[in-house]
């Protein structure tokens, strides 16, 4: 089934095309995720599809009926409203059928007629389709997943993060037939994400998404859309069956690049050669010599990233931090901390939301100060700190003037020294960039250009906090390949597990509470450890609870005989067995040959006393038949 498609569809601001002629479709099953460079229009086209855009030629034409959950990449809401405002509030369309189901219940309930017997089956259906009969315990988990716990909050006060976290979850509750998701990974700790990649997993989930989190691409994915040069290849698969299918793509094209090449050149003798006089067929061929020199001059236009800079001298003291103390309120963020830097050092910081990573890289860099114990950086060091909230760039200066504020001149890692707008080309911003206003640039660009201010300093000691945040794929790329050669100590707190994985030795493990484990290994080193330690630790349960059912199944000597209380007990529950039994007979009888005509409610009150009866009979025979094993010792 078609859920949406896009026909021939183009956008640009301007000068500055965006895309054009791009057609495709998502059908229901489908898992798509589109990987472009940063600027190209990624999430204005998420915008198109969701509606909240239109394209400037062609048309996307959506199932009649589709309901779209869309997740923006910086969600905004009405400041008035607070957080339980948002999920009671009537925008949900999950609510609105169970408060139809409710409706429908009460007409049954007043008048039980062929109409309200109709309107009720149509609502349990509406409810069967969007899972409704559980929508209180779905509320409840995904709000402990996703860290909400005040619901009184207003959504003004929440910070970038929380709103992303809170859109999120407030789409998923929602059941749409479509996600529709721009970076969901973004501002999510590791598990939530884990979380996330499970429920996305699951088969009657449709999505369209924009992520740079490669683990999430290859494990969830079962088609890629890529878009470059105004291109948009298709492929089936996941993420890594996209690498090789773009790799031997890029093979093909220049294959067919050089031997048009060499075929253009045996041509242009010709053609050179050719008397004045044209036949049909040197005619022909003069067309066809056209077509060749098209695909021999054509390119690939190379968007690449070279992360050079020349890193500053590193001594041989680096940073010690001794007995740190650190809280705020009742929340400990380092409890009596040691630590001492080594050269090379790569650390990578995992802990869930809220339990002070942030505040720990502040602490290193001197941003705040610790409550008690001493911090120590060597003279050498030169930090280089990259935040999660960014730089905090005008959007009414220039590309450029952002740069020159830091530098006019720059020394590169091979000591050659270049100005700064030589410098803005080595990271993808060309010369007719250079003067675009910050504001004009997209999320990713503007994260590109603030870690371009970063490296400028040329650090030895990088601090990198989310830096994989709106950043697309060949930027990560490029950065993995320039820290993976960093000779400097390099600490990194990201929720990309690949990111970690490439480039990290160790982790710190934020526990909470102050507590903090120095763990050898990447980050699937570490998940794979929590996953032993979890297997252990139920082995050992089930250990326990084998040792205490033996122990609590031991032979007891039994009773000789029943206590007088004991027969009293034995003697009244045969006769009350007796009259449930035959009270259950009748209600049969009754629901039986009445069921056709009975009033609803009637019938609703015999069905439930049905049961009630029935549970007492077993429990009463139960408690007979120990009775009766004792008086026949």
């Amino acid at each position: 089934m078609n859920y949406i498609r896009a026909e021939n569809i183009s956008k640009d601001y301007g000068e500055r095309l965006l895309f054009s002629g791009l057609t495709f479709g998502i059908n229901k099953g489908d898992k798509t995720a589109l990987i472009a460079n940063n600027g190209t229009g990624k999430s204005t086209l998420l915008n198109i599809l969701a509606g909240l855009d239109v394209p400037q030629d062609g048309e996307v034409i959506r199932k009649e009926g589709l309901r779209i959950g869309y997740l923006q990449q910086n969600p905004e809401f009405d400041p008035k409203l607070s957080i339980n405002d948002l999920f009671k509030g009537e925008g949900s369309y999950v609510l609105k059928i169970i408060r139809e189901y409710e409706a429908a219940v009460d007409a049954q309930t007043e008048a039980y007629n062929e109409q309200t017997q109709k309107r009720f089956e149509e609502a349990s259906i509406k409810m069967d389709q969007v899972e409704g009969w559980d929508y209180e315990q779905r509320l409840e988990s995904v709000l402990t997943q996703f860290g909400i716990t005040d619901l009184s909050q207003k959504t003004a006060t929440l910070s970038g993060g929380q709103k992303k976290r809170l859109a999120l979850a407030h789409i998923l509750l929602d059941h749409p037939d479509l996600l529709i998701l721009d970076e969901p990974t973004n501002h999510l700790d590791v598990e939530m994400i884990e979380w996330l990649e499970s429920y996305l997993k699951q088969s009657n989930i449709t999505f369209f998404i924009v992520t740079h989190d490669r683990y999430f691409l290859d494990r969830i994915c079962n088609h890629i859309l890529e878009l470059e040069d105004n291109q948009l290849y298709r492929h089936k698969g996941n993420y890594e069956l996209f690498l090789k299918n773009k790799e031997e793509r890029e093979v093909v094209f220049q294959t067919e690049t050089d031997k048009a090449k060499k075929q253009m050149k045996k041509e242009l003798e010709w053609i050179r050669r050719m008397p004045k006089a044209r036949t049909t067929k040197s005619k022909s061929r003069i067309d066809a010599f056209e077509d060749i020199k098209a695909k021999a001059s054509r390119k690939k236009s190379k968007h690449d990233l070279k992360l050079e800079v020349k890193m500053s001298r590193i001594g041989g003291k680096i940073l010690e931090l001794k007995k740190v103390y650190k809280s705020y309120g009742e929340i400990n963020i380092l409890n009596g901390f040691d630590y001492s830097f080594k050269k090379g050092e790569r650390i990578g910081v995992v802990g869930k939301n809220g339990v002070g990573k942030s505040t720990f890289l502040n602490l290193l860099t001197g941003k705040e100060q610790p409550d008690s114990g001493k911090i120590k950086s060597g003279e050498t060091i030169v930090y280089g700190y990259y935040t999660q909230d960014g730089l905090n760039l005008k959007e009414d200066k220039r590309v450029i003037e952002v740069l020159k504020d830091i530098a006019d001149v720059i020394e590169l890692a091979n000591g050659a020294k270049i100005t700064a707008s030589q410098f803005l080309q080595h990271f993808m911003f060309p010369p007719e960039m250079q003067y675009t206003f910050v504001s004009k640039l997209s999320g990713g660009e503007k994260r590109r250009l603030y870690l371009l201010t970063v490296l400028i300093k040329n650090p030895n000691f990088l601090i990198l906090d989310e830096p994989t945040n709106d950043l697309d794929i060949l930027t990560l790329n490029k950065l993995e390949e320039f820290l993976m050669h960093f000779p400097g100590c390099l600490i990194l707190v990201s929720h990309d597990r690949y990111f970690m994985d490439q480039l990290t030795d160790h982790l710190f493990i934020f526990k909470g509470d102050g507590v903090i484990k120095d763990f050898n290994g990447n980050y699937t080193d570490y998940r794979e450890s929590l996953k032993v330690e979890a297997a252990e630790t139920k082995q050992a349960e089930q250990k326990a609870k084998k040792a205490e059912n033996v122990k609590s199944t031991a032979p007891v000597p039994p009773r000789k005989k029943l206590t007088y209380k004991d027969k009293l007990e034995y003697e009244t529950l045969e006769k009350e067995i007796e009259k449930l039994e035959a009270e259950k007979t009748e209600l049969e009888k009754q629901m039986a040959n009445e069921s056709a005509n009975a009033d609803h409610e009637i019938l609703l009150e015999k069905s439930q006393r049905l049961s009630e009866v029935m549970k007492a009979i077993d429990e009463k025979t139960l408690r007979w038949m120990e009775l009766e094993e004792v008086q026949q010792q």
